[in-house]
């Protein structure tokens, strides 16, 4: 109408309301009895051996407390077997931090050198096949794989052995496939994204060491069977999703385009809380078909359902574990998202 202003364009939203993934899930939260002082170790092991790290990424070793996360996921785990595993997922976050800053080619000299490390854990024995040539000088990631994996297989079973190299091979394949997506702009569509992000979130290998933390080995028929197979994927989509949600802040500042809240507004429109909500709800029909699918989980014999009930038992225990870890973690993208619902709610309180 004459003499009206024109129509203004809304402003990107500046806050989002998280869904209460906690409430949702009952499962009970325990943390071993020595997760603090081996955290604090596992903290130190990787600080003492990043010589070339900056200040802040220093820093960052000990404000992340990935040791409180293995605590809180492999409770029942001896306090020998427990190191090792901190010490893997503390080295897990810090090699996505290595490749989240690469190109291409740098993932893949990264891949080469780390997978070197876990096929020869006794010595440093570089490649000089032609385009897969490696230093003579070793780098400290892969010093860092060769601590750990041969602490690992000192006692580690033949089966989680195997398994675990095999699903850390397919977790540097899709890391340098979001490499590529990254360095070309490309945004991928739920399902392509769903299928690469359970095997870039490192949870596969996580899992694996369930069996080591146990002391188990499970027969491949029963990690085929497609009830474990759906107990596994879906405690993989509940530790992948929800952390897309609480590290959307982080992610989307820097443009990374691997993550499902800008995919479901880029491919289905939704605006940010409408994402938001989506993955949530996802999240809450996941733990609820976990549940569903323990009630479901065949009888094999009494010395492999015991196996069973215990490799189940810790994927449940990722599920509460990482939820629970997600705000006590002080990592940035995290404290960023955490302060925001601290916000919030102390505005309706003072309502």
């Amino acid at each position: 109408m004459p003499g009206q202003p024109p129509a203004t364009i809304s402003a990107a939203p500046t806050s989002f309301v998280l869904p209460d993934l906690i409430a949702h899930c009952t499962f009970p939260l325990t943390r071993h009895p020595d997760g603090e002082a081996i955290a604090a170790a596992s903290d130190r092991w990787l600080d003492d051996n990043c010589p070339d790290l900056s200040p802040k990424k220093r820093a960052a070793i000990y404000t992340l407390k990935s040791g409180i996360l293995t605590a809180h996921c492999y409770p029942n785990a001896t306090a020998s077997r427990l190191r090792i595993v901190a010490d893997f997922l503390i080295y897990l976050f810090h090699l996505d931090n290595i490749s989240d800053a690469m190109a291409e080619r740098g993932t893949e000299q990264l891949a080469d050198a780390v997978m070197n490390a876990h096929w020869f854990p006794e010595r440093y024995a570089p490649t000089h096949f032609q385009g897969k040539e490696q230093p003579e000088g070793e780098y400290s990631a892969s010093r860092l794989a060769r601590d750990y994996w041969s602490r690992c297989i000192k006692d580690a079973k033949p089966g989680p052995q195997a398994r675990f190299k095999e699903n850390l091979e397919l977790f540097f394949e899709a890391v340098q496939q979001q490499t590529m997506d990254r360095e070309a702009g490309v945004v991928p569509d739920l399902e392509s994204y769903i299928d690469i992000r359970r095997d870039t979130s490192g949870c596969k290998p996580s899992f694996d060491l369930i069996e080591y933390a146990m002391d188990i080995d499970l027969p491949d028929f029963v990690v085929e069977h497609p009830v474990i197979k759906s107990l596994n994927q879906a405690a993989n989509d509940l530790v992948t999703w929800s952390n897309d949600i609480f590290s959307y802040n982080v992610e989307q500042s820097r443009g990374d385009t691997h993550n499902m809240i800008p995919i479901l507004m880029v491919h289905q429109g939704l605006v940010l809380q409408d994402a938001i909500d989506y993955v949530g709800q996802l999240c809450a029909q996941t733990i609820d078909g976990f549940i569903e699918n323990q009630q479901r989980i065949p009888s094999w014999s009494p010395d492999i359902d015991r196996e069973v009930a215990l490799y189940v038992q810790g994927l449940q225990d990722w599920i509460v574990g990482s939820l629970h870890w997600s705000f006590m973690t002080e990592r940035d993208e995290v404290v960023k998202v955490h302060e925001k619902l601290v916000d919030l709610l102390t505005f309706l309180l003072a309502l």
